[in-house]
């Protein structure tokens, strides 16, 4: 029995996915599902690139805005609610599109990971919870001998999740896959030298709207510096900033400009380990191309 159709826009940061997911999406009929690991949090809106309603131009899109501050969010919870949104896209006779660059939410609905769930367990929890993101990715290798890129070995927040699970006796597991839905992925990137001065265009104009005062009233409303933190890049350098450890925004653009960088080419990395996706020419016709490949693709 054919299993349904879900088309995939995959690649590293400030390279236009979520326009091209949109523009896509007027194009096959489609309703976005985002795979991004932050904008899953309500509030955290020019530190993640969370889309606006006027850039939506329509198209409905789910899973951002679903979880608070503070709150964790696991993968396999991502992967539940994803799974429902896609079917229920689905079973509206509409296309459903997985738009992000978290390349561990990403693969995990596109390949079907397998997740066992455990109990919380508040003694553990506080235990590493006093322990570095250094501390608690040792230990993952450790326990898994598995490395994680992406950025993923320095979001605290999960890999004290992740660890508590695999330490209460359960296991993080991604075998065996089971597959849920037969998938294009459409990759984007631009070259180094491009890609560097988008990132820092990007962040300039984040900055001039207000992205440390989001990161300040975030606080003020009860976001933790812990949490905070354990979200990386933008929102651990404002914070950086703000406790007065980056002494001006000067410093801060610098620094956070150059950590995006890294996590750029750690996300290219990531993906490029996937031989099967189709990576369009950015600097050529991207939409043409996606569309094109979409249309074979939801023909065939």
């Amino acid at each position: 029995m054919a299993l349904p159709k879900l088309i995939v826009i995959l690649g590293t940061t400030a390279c236009g996915k979520s326009g091209l997911g949109v523009e896509l999406a007027k194009h096959v009929g489609g309703e976005i599902v985002s795979a991004d690991s932050r904008q899953v949090y309500r509030g955290l809106d020019l530190g993640t690139g969370k889309v606006t309603e006027e850039e939506m131009d329509g198209v409905p899109h789910h899973l951002l805005d679903v979880v608070s501050p503070n709150q964790s969010y696991s993968v396999a919870e991502f992967q539940r609610d994803a799974y429902a949104a896609i079917d229920d896209i689905l079973a509206r006779g509409k296309v459903p599109l997985l738009v992000g660059g978290t390349g561990l939410y990403v693969r995990a609905v596109a390949e079907g990971y397998t997740f066992q769930e455990s109990q919380p367990d508040p003694v553990l929890r506080a235990q590493l919870e006093r322990k570095s993101a250094e501390e608690l990715y040792a230990m993952f290798r450790a326990q898994t001998g598995r490395t994680l890129s992406g950025g993923e070995e320095k979001n605290r927040h999960r890999l004290v999740r992740t660890m508590e699970k695999l330490l209460s006796g359960d296991s993080l597991t991604e075998s065996p896959r089971v597959p849920r839905y037969e998938v294009l992925q459409l990759g984007m990137t631009y070259p180094r030298d491009v890609l560097c001065r988008r990132i820092d265009e990007r962040l300039q104009k984040r900055l001039d709207d207000g992205m440390i005062e989001e990161v300040a009233r975030l606080r003020a409303e009860g976001a933790t510096d812990a949490f905070l933190e354990g979200l990386g890049l933008e929102y651990r350098y404002i914070l950086w900033y703000l406790t007065g450890k980056l002494s001006s925004q000067d410093e801060l653009f610098d620094e956070l400009g150059r950590a995006i960088k890294r996590f750029a080419k750690r996300q290219m990395v990531w993906f490029k380990k996937d031989r099967d996706v189709l990576w369009l020419d950015t600097e050529g016709a991207p939409l043409s191309q996606a569309i094109q490949a979409a249309d074979a693709f939801l023909r065939g």
